[in-house]
């Protein structure tokens, strides 16, 4: 089983509740196609501060140019490959690799042939 799958089919333990992965969806992308996100802690869990999500981008999709003018991003690659554009600035991404992405900062992530999953975490929290 490959990391990303372990995430997938993983556990969110809190001091109230444990919450299964692989019961909560994924949600596509409501601008870029081939982009799909599994919330797997939202801000209700803690206290909104922050939130963490399992990004999946497809082969050879795009997570295009955008900023979060509120929100801290942080990315784990956790399987696949591809590539960062942020700050005028191209970086190779793979398994092990993170990214932290200021606030308002406009930046891309683009998949390659074998796609590309990510942890991404934000502060304050994205839901």
């Amino acid at each position: 089983m490959t990391i990303s799958e372990q995430f997938e089919k993983g556990s969110v333990y809190t001091l109230k509740d444990t919450i299964c992965s692989e019961q909560v969806g994924y949600n596509a992308h409501p601008k870029f196609k081939g982009v799909s996100l599994k919330h797997l802690v939202a801000g209700g869990i803690t206290n909104g501060l922050l939130s963490c999500h399992l990004v999946r981008v497809e082969p050879l999709c795009t997570l295009d140019t955008h900023t979060h003018a509120e929100n801290l991003e942080i990315h784990e690659v956790i399987s696949g490959s591809g590539t960062l554009y942020m700050g005028g600035a191209k970086h190779r991404y793979t398994a092990g690799c993170v990214a932290v992405i200021p606030v308002g900062t406009e930046h891309k992530v683009q998949a390659s042939e074998e796609g590309l999953y990510i942890l991404a975490t934000f502060t304050p929290p994205l839901v």
